[in-house]
Protein backbone atom coordinates (compact mmCIF):
# COMPACT_ATOMS: atom_id res chain seq x y z
CA UNK A 1 0.00 0.00 0.00
CA UNK A 2 1.64 3.51 -0.70
CA UNK A 3 1.97 6.50 1.50
CA UNK A 4 -1.12 8.24 0.30
CA UNK A 5 -3.77 5.17 0.41
CA UNK A 6 -2.02 4.48 4.65
CA UNK A 7 -2.68 8.17 4.51
CA UNK A 8 -6.17 7.92 3.47
CA UNK A 9 -6.74 4.64 5.68
CA UNK A 10 -5.62 6.33 8.58
CA UNK A 11 -8.17 9.55 8.41
CA UNK A 12 -10.85 7.24 7.79
CA UNK A 13 -10.04 5.34 10.95
CA UNK A 14 -9.65 8.45 13.18
CA UNK A 15 -13.12 9.69 11.38
CA UNK A 16 -14.56 6.43 12.59
CA UNK A 17 -13.47 7.16 15.81
CA UNK A 18 -14.72 10.19 16.32
CA UNK A 19 -18.35 9.43 15.23
CA UNK A 20 -18.67 6.80 17.04
CA UNK A 21 -17.69 7.83 20.26
CA UNK A 22 -19.87 10.87 19.57
CA UNK A 23 -22.36 8.67 19.04
CA UNK A 24 -21.95 6.68 22.64
CA UNK A 25 -20.68 9.65 24.98
CA UNK A 26 -24.39 11.91 23.66
CA UNK A 27 -26.84 9.13 22.63
CA UNK A 28 -25.73 6.34 25.11
CA UNK A 29 -24.23 7.77 27.80
CA UNK A 30 -25.99 11.51 27.79
CA UNK A 31 -23.41 14.18 27.73
CA UNK A 32 -24.34 17.89 26.71
CA UNK A 33 -23.25 17.74 22.66
CA UNK A 34 -20.19 20.17 23.35
CA UNK A 35 -18.64 17.82 25.99
CA UNK A 36 -19.59 14.71 23.98
CA UNK A 37 -17.72 15.94 20.48
CA UNK A 38 -15.08 17.52 22.11
CA UNK A 39 -14.12 14.22 24.09
CA UNK A 40 -14.48 12.69 20.33
CA UNK A 41 -12.75 14.63 19.22
CA UNK A 42 -9.62 14.83 21.20
CA UNK A 43 -9.77 10.92 21.47
CA UNK A 44 -9.84 11.12 17.35
CA UNK A 45 -6.79 13.18 17.32
CA UNK A 46 -4.65 10.98 19.46
CA UNK A 47 -5.32 7.75 17.50
CA UNK A 48 -4.53 9.96 14.38
CA UNK A 49 -1.47 10.87 15.74
CA UNK A 50 -0.28 7.54 16.92
CA UNK A 51 -1.48 5.71 13.43
CA UNK A 52 0.23 8.60 11.35
CA UNK A 53 3.70 8.19 13.25
CA UNK A 54 3.61 4.17 12.73
CA UNK A 55 2.80 4.85 9.07
CA UNK A 56 5.10 7.94 8.25
CA UNK A 57 9.03 8.57 7.20
CA UNK A 58 10.29 11.18 9.45
CA UNK A 59 12.68 12.47 6.85
CA UNK A 60 10.28 13.08 3.94
CA UNK A 61 9.76 16.88 4.09
CA UNK A 62 5.66 16.37 3.68
CA UNK A 63 5.82 15.09 7.21
CA UNK A 64 8.88 16.87 9.32
CA UNK A 65 5.95 18.46 11.84
CA UNK A 66 5.24 15.14 13.16
CA UNK A 67 8.38 15.59 14.92
CA UNK A 68 7.15 18.98 16.22
CA UNK A 69 4.29 18.01 18.34
CA UNK A 70 3.58 21.56 19.41
CA UNK A 71 2.41 22.41 15.88
CA UNK A 72 0.55 19.04 15.64
CA UNK A 73 -1.28 20.01 19.33
CA UNK A 74 -1.92 24.07 17.88
CA UNK A 75 -3.64 22.47 14.37
CA UNK A 76 -5.32 20.07 16.41
CA UNK A 77 -7.23 22.57 18.97
CA UNK A 78 -8.31 24.81 16.39
CA UNK A 79 -9.68 22.15 14.41
CA UNK A 80 -11.26 21.08 17.84
CA UNK A 81 -12.83 24.18 18.89
CA UNK A 82 -14.14 24.71 14.76
CA UNK A 83 -15.82 21.60 15.33
CA UNK A 84 -17.43 21.74 18.24
CA UNK A 85 -18.20 25.08 17.59
CA UNK A 86 -20.27 24.08 14.22
CA UNK A 87 -21.97 20.84 15.52
CA UNK A 88 -23.37 22.31 18.80
CA UNK A 89 -24.63 25.41 16.41
CA UNK A 90 -26.70 23.37 14.38
CA UNK A 91 -27.86 21.02 17.01
CA UNK A 92 -29.16 24.11 19.24
CA UNK A 93 -31.40 25.20 15.47
CA UNK A 94 -32.20 21.56 14.42
CA UNK A 95 -32.40 19.60 17.61
CA UNK A 96 -31.65 16.24 16.00
CA UNK A 97 -33.59 13.58 17.62
CA UNK A 98 -32.36 10.05 16.39
CA UNK A 99 -28.65 9.04 15.44
CA UNK A 100 -28.57 9.23 11.91
CA UNK A 101 -29.79 13.14 12.16
CA UNK A 102 -26.65 13.67 14.84
CA UNK A 103 -24.63 11.97 11.93
CA UNK A 104 -25.86 14.50 9.10
CA UNK A 105 -25.07 17.54 10.78
CA UNK A 106 -21.40 16.21 11.98
CA UNK A 107 -20.62 16.08 8.54
CA UNK A 108 -20.20 19.87 8.00
CA UNK A 109 -18.49 20.11 11.31
CA UNK A 110 -15.91 17.41 9.94
CA UNK A 111 -15.42 19.71 6.67
CA UNK A 112 -14.50 22.65 8.56
CA UNK A 113 -12.11 21.35 10.96
CA UNK A 114 -10.46 18.89 7.92
CA UNK A 115 -10.03 22.47 6.12
CA UNK A 116 -8.83 24.12 9.04
CA UNK A 117 -5.75 21.12 9.53
CA UNK A 118 -5.30 21.35 6.31
CA UNK A 119 -4.33 24.76 5.65
CA UNK A 120 -2.51 24.93 9.40
CA UNK A 121 -0.23 21.57 8.60
CA UNK A 122 0.71 23.44 5.08
CA UNK A 123 1.39 26.21 7.48
CA UNK A 124 3.77 24.37 9.27
CA UNK A 125 5.35 22.20 7.22
CA UNK A 126 6.24 25.26 5.01
CA UNK A 127 7.84 26.95 8.37
CA UNK A 128 9.60 23.69 8.81
CA UNK A 129 11.10 23.56 5.01
CA UNK A 130 12.20 26.82 5.57
CA UNK A 131 14.39 26.88 8.90
CA UNK A 132 15.81 23.36 7.18
CA UNK A 133 16.74 25.83 4.20
CA UNK A 134 17.60 29.19 5.90
CA UNK A 135 21.02 28.92 7.73
CA UNK A 136 23.66 28.09 5.67
CA UNK A 137 25.19 24.51 6.22
CA UNK A 138 28.74 23.80 7.41
CA UNK A 139 30.06 20.61 5.37
CA UNK A 140 33.14 19.53 4.07
CA UNK A 141 34.38 20.97 1.11
CA UNK A 142 33.70 19.21 -2.31
CA UNK A 143 36.12 18.11 -4.88
CA UNK A 144 36.53 18.72 -8.22
CA UNK A 145 39.40 19.78 -10.42
CA UNK A 146 38.54 23.23 -11.17
CA UNK A 147 36.51 25.79 -9.11
CA UNK A 148 33.49 26.02 -11.11
CA UNK A 149 31.94 24.38 -13.71
CA UNK A 150 29.37 26.47 -15.62
CA UNK A 151 26.66 24.48 -18.11
CA UNK A 152 24.90 25.97 -20.77
CA UNK A 153 21.83 23.69 -22.45
CA UNK A 154 21.73 25.06 -26.29
CA UNK A 155 18.92 24.02 -28.37
CA UNK A 156 19.57 25.78 -32.59
CA UNK A 157 22.22 28.18 -31.23
CA UNK A 158 24.63 28.08 -34.27
CA UNK A 159 23.98 31.43 -34.41
CA UNK A 160 25.48 32.98 -30.66
CA UNK A 161 26.77 29.91 -29.51
CA UNK A 162 30.59 31.10 -29.67
CA UNK A 163 29.48 34.23 -28.60
CA UNK A 164 28.09 33.33 -25.67
CA UNK A 165 30.72 30.79 -24.70
CA UNK A 166 33.29 33.84 -25.32
CA UNK A 167 31.62 36.10 -23.10
CA UNK A 168 31.32 33.46 -20.07
CA UNK A 169 34.59 32.84 -20.59
CA UNK A 170 35.49 36.69 -20.34
CA UNK A 171 33.03 37.70 -17.17
CA UNK A 172 34.68 34.77 -15.08
CA UNK A 173 38.35 35.33 -16.32
CA UNK A 174 39.07 36.07 -12.46
CA UNK A 175 37.66 32.52 -11.50
CA UNK A 176 39.98 31.13 -14.75
CA UNK A 177 42.92 32.25 -13.22
CA UNK A 178 41.46 31.61 -9.14
CA UNK A 179 41.03 28.08 -9.19
CA UNK A 180 39.73 26.90 -12.76
CA UNK A 181 36.97 27.32 -14.71
CA UNK A 182 34.92 24.94 -17.05
CA UNK A 183 32.53 25.67 -19.16
CA UNK A 184 30.29 22.86 -21.02
CA UNK A 185 27.72 23.50 -22.98
CA UNK A 186 25.04 20.70 -24.16
CA UNK A 187 23.98 20.65 -27.72
CA UNK A 188 20.05 19.17 -27.17
CA UNK A 189 19.71 17.37 -30.03
CA UNK A 190 20.30 20.32 -32.39
CA UNK A 191 20.15 20.31 -36.45
CA UNK A 192 22.45 22.91 -36.98
CA UNK A 193 25.91 23.37 -35.70
CA UNK A 194 25.89 24.16 -32.71
CA UNK A 195 28.20 21.85 -31.37
CA UNK A 196 30.86 22.45 -33.81
CA UNK A 197 30.74 26.48 -33.26
CA UNK A 198 30.79 25.75 -29.48
CA UNK A 199 33.99 23.81 -29.89
CA UNK A 200 35.46 26.38 -31.79
CA UNK A 201 34.55 29.02 -29.53
CA UNK A 202 36.20 27.55 -26.81
CA UNK A 203 34.00 25.33 -24.75
CA UNK A 204 36.06 23.00 -22.37
CA UNK A 205 33.34 20.29 -22.97
CA UNK A 206 30.69 20.02 -25.64
CA UNK A 207 27.97 17.13 -24.82
CA UNK A 208 25.94 16.61 -27.91
CA UNK A 209 22.56 14.77 -27.81
CA UNK A 210 21.51 12.65 -30.39
CA UNK A 211 17.91 13.72 -30.03
CA UNK A 212 16.00 17.00 -28.66
CA UNK A 213 15.07 15.73 -25.18
CA UNK A 214 14.58 18.57 -23.53
CA UNK A 215 16.08 21.39 -20.96
CA UNK A 216 16.32 19.06 -18.31
CA UNK A 217 17.43 16.50 -20.35
CA UNK A 218 20.79 18.64 -21.06
CA UNK A 219 21.38 19.93 -17.95
CA UNK A 220 21.42 17.03 -16.53
CA UNK A 221 23.66 15.53 -18.71
CA UNK A 222 26.18 18.65 -18.17
CA UNK A 223 25.91 18.58 -14.43
CA UNK A 224 26.62 14.93 -14.29
CA UNK A 225 29.87 15.98 -16.71
CA UNK A 226 31.08 18.56 -15.08
CA UNK A 227 34.03 18.69 -12.94
CA UNK A 228 34.03 21.70 -10.82
CA UNK A 229 33.61 22.04 -6.90
CA UNK A 230 30.80 24.38 -7.42
CA UNK A 231 28.63 23.61 -10.71
CA UNK A 232 26.41 26.30 -12.03
CA UNK A 233 24.05 25.88 -15.37
CA UNK A 234 22.75 29.45 -17.48
CA UNK A 235 20.71 30.38 -20.02
CA UNK A 236 22.66 29.69 -24.01
CA UNK A 237 20.93 33.61 -24.71
CA UNK A 238 22.67 34.78 -21.63
CA UNK A 239 19.17 36.61 -20.40
CA UNK A 240 21.02 36.62 -17.31
CA UNK A 241 24.63 38.87 -17.55
CA UNK A 242 27.50 36.02 -16.69
CA UNK A 243 28.98 38.28 -14.16
CA UNK A 244 26.20 37.06 -12.04
CA UNK A 245 27.55 33.56 -11.91
CA UNK A 246 30.28 35.40 -9.14
CA UNK A 247 27.01 36.33 -7.12
CA UNK A 248 25.92 32.85 -6.96
CA UNK A 249 29.41 31.01 -6.29
CA UNK A 250 29.92 33.35 -3.93
CA UNK A 251 27.02 31.95 -1.76
CA UNK A 252 27.56 28.71 -2.24
CA UNK A 253 31.11 29.34 -1.68
CA UNK A 254 29.57 30.45 1.84
CA UNK A 255 27.82 27.39 2.59
CA UNK A 256 24.37 27.78 1.12
CA UNK A 257 23.83 24.02 -0.75
CA UNK A 258 22.01 25.61 -3.94
CA UNK A 259 21.69 29.45 -4.69
CA UNK A 260 19.04 30.28 -7.33
CA UNK A 261 18.57 33.37 -9.21
CA UNK A 262 14.79 35.15 -8.42
CA UNK A 263 13.65 37.85 -10.90
CA UNK A 264 11.04 38.10 -8.30
CA UNK A 265 13.44 39.29 -5.99
CA UNK A 266 13.01 42.79 -4.32
CA UNK A 267 15.91 43.74 -5.74
CA UNK A 268 15.94 42.35 -9.10
CA UNK A 269 16.01 44.42 -12.24
CA UNK A 270 14.48 43.29 -15.44
CA UNK A 271 16.10 45.33 -18.35
CA UNK A 272 14.01 43.97 -20.96
CA UNK A 273 10.92 42.25 -20.10
CA UNK A 274 9.53 39.41 -21.17
CA UNK A 275 6.14 39.28 -23.23
CA UNK A 276 2.65 39.28 -21.55
CA UNK A 277 1.51 36.08 -22.25
CA UNK A 278 5.09 34.84 -20.74
CA UNK A 279 4.96 36.81 -17.93
CA UNK A 280 1.01 35.78 -16.89
CA UNK A 281 2.33 32.32 -17.64
CA UNK A 282 5.29 32.63 -15.38
CA UNK A 283 3.30 33.82 -12.61
CA UNK A 284 0.94 31.04 -12.97
CA UNK A 285 3.37 28.21 -12.86
CA UNK A 286 4.68 30.09 -9.72
CA UNK A 287 1.07 29.33 -8.03
CA UNK A 288 0.53 25.51 -9.23
CA UNK A 289 3.99 24.72 -7.97
CA UNK A 290 2.47 24.78 -4.33
CA UNK A 291 0.63 21.47 -5.80
CA UNK A 292 4.58 19.90 -5.31
CA UNK A 293 6.92 22.04 -3.38
CA UNK A 294 6.51 23.36 0.40
CA UNK A 295 8.39 26.13 0.53
CA UNK A 296 6.91 29.53 -1.24
CA UNK A 297 9.13 30.18 -3.42
CA UNK A 298 9.69 33.52 -5.16
CA UNK A 299 10.61 32.21 -8.67
CA UNK A 300 11.00 28.19 -9.39
CA UNK A 301 11.86 28.94 -13.08
CA UNK A 302 14.59 31.49 -13.31
CA UNK A 303 17.56 29.91 -15.11
CA UNK A 304 20.11 30.78 -13.17
CA UNK A 305 21.31 28.14 -10.62
CA UNK A 306 24.38 26.98 -8.72
CA UNK A 307 25.35 24.55 -6.27
CA UNK A 308 28.33 22.40 -4.72
CA UNK A 309 29.44 19.83 -6.53
CA UNK A 310 28.13 16.71 -4.36
CA UNK A 311 24.91 18.15 -4.44
CA UNK A 312 24.18 18.92 -7.91
CA UNK A 313 25.28 15.25 -8.43
CA UNK A 314 22.83 13.78 -5.70
CA UNK A 315 20.05 15.90 -7.40
CA UNK A 316 20.52 15.18 -10.49
CA UNK A 317 21.41 11.66 -10.32
CA UNK A 318 17.55 11.01 -9.02
CA UNK A 319 16.25 14.01 -10.69
CA UNK A 320 13.71 12.34 -14.08
CA UNK A 321 12.29 15.03 -15.94
CA UNK A 322 13.68 16.14 -19.01
CA UNK A 323 11.30 18.79 -20.06
CA UNK A 324 10.85 22.59 -18.68
CA UNK A 325 9.80 21.66 -15.02
CA UNK A 326 12.90 20.04 -14.09
CA UNK A 327 13.26 23.31 -11.95
CA UNK A 328 10.57 22.33 -10.23
CA UNK A 329 12.09 18.77 -9.31
CA UNK A 330 15.27 20.51 -8.68
CA UNK A 331 13.62 22.52 -5.79
CA UNK A 332 11.21 19.34 -4.69
CA UNK A 333 14.59 17.64 -4.20
CA UNK A 334 15.95 20.17 -2.20
CA UNK A 335 13.14 20.10 0.49
CA UNK A 336 13.49 16.52 0.18
CA UNK A 337 17.08 15.88 0.69
CA UNK A 338 16.55 18.72 3.61
CA UNK A 339 19.28 21.00 1.81
CA UNK A 340 19.98 24.56 2.22
CA UNK A 341 18.68 27.04 -0.53
CA UNK A 342 19.33 30.73 -0.67
CA UNK A 343 17.54 33.09 -3.31
CA UNK A 344 19.40 36.12 -4.75
CA UNK A 345 18.68 38.78 -7.05
CA UNK A 346 18.96 38.59 -10.89
CA UNK A 347 19.23 41.54 -13.49
CA UNK A 348 17.30 39.85 -16.72
CA UNK A 349 17.65 41.09 -20.29
CA UNK A 350 14.65 38.09 -21.96
CA UNK A 351 15.50 37.44 -25.25
CA UNK A 352 12.80 37.90 -27.96
CA UNK A 353 14.21 35.10 -29.43
CA UNK A 354 12.82 31.80 -27.49
CA UNK A 355 12.17 27.77 -27.59
CA UNK A 356 9.62 28.52 -25.37
CA UNK A 357 6.13 27.49 -26.43
CA UNK A 358 3.56 29.14 -23.82
CA UNK A 359 0.84 26.90 -24.44
CA UNK A 360 2.70 23.40 -25.25
CA UNK A 361 5.24 23.90 -22.50
CA UNK A 362 2.74 24.65 -20.15
CA UNK A 363 0.74 21.63 -20.21
CA UNK A 364 3.81 19.55 -20.11
CA UNK A 365 4.73 21.27 -17.27
CA UNK A 366 1.22 20.92 -15.41
CA UNK A 367 1.81 17.21 -16.18
CA UNK A 368 5.15 16.95 -15.23
CA UNK A 369 4.47 18.87 -11.89
CA UNK A 370 1.83 15.95 -11.47
CA UNK A 371 4.23 13.12 -12.18
CA UNK A 372 7.10 14.66 -9.52
CA UNK A 373 4.44 14.59 -6.72
CA UNK A 374 2.93 10.89 -7.75
CA UNK A 375 7.27 9.98 -7.77
CA UNK A 376 7.17 11.08 -4.58
CA UNK A 377 4.57 9.62 -2.85
CA UNK A 378 5.79 6.11 -4.43
CA UNK A 379 9.42 6.80 -2.74
CA UNK A 380 11.30 6.90 -6.12
CA UNK A 381 13.04 9.75 -4.82
CA UNK A 382 14.75 7.85 -1.92
CA UNK A 383 18.20 8.06 -1.46
CA UNK A 384 20.96 5.92 0.38
CA UNK A 385 22.46 7.91 3.26
CA UNK A 386 25.82 7.65 2.05
CA UNK A 387 25.17 9.45 -0.92
CA UNK A 388 24.42 12.84 1.33
CA UNK A 389 27.29 15.34 1.03
CA UNK A 390 29.24 15.26 4.27
CA UNK A 391 28.64 17.63 7.22
CA UNK A 392 31.82 19.20 8.54
CA UNK A 393 33.61 22.46 8.29
CA UNK A 394 34.71 24.06 4.99
CA UNK A 395 37.89 23.61 3.94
Amino acid sequence: MDLLRRFALVGLIATAVDVIALLVLREQIGLPIWIADSLAVALATAVSWVLHGLVSFPDDPARRWYNRPAQYVRASAVSLLADVFVLSLLYELLHPEWWGALLVIKLPALVVAFVLRLVMYREAMFVTVRQDQQVPNPRLAATGQVRLSVIVPAYGEADRIADSVQRIRSALSSIQSDGGLQIVVVDDGSSDATAAEAERAGADLVLKQEVNAGKGSAVRAGMLAATGRVVAFTDADLSYAPEQLLLLLDGVEQGWDVVVGSRQHVETQTVVRAGRIREVGGRIINVLTGLVLLGRYRDTQCGLKAMRADVGRLIFSHAKIDGFAFDVEVFALVERYRLTLHEVPVEVQNSERSTVNVARDAFRLIRDLFRIRRWGRLGQYEVDPAEFPQAGSQA
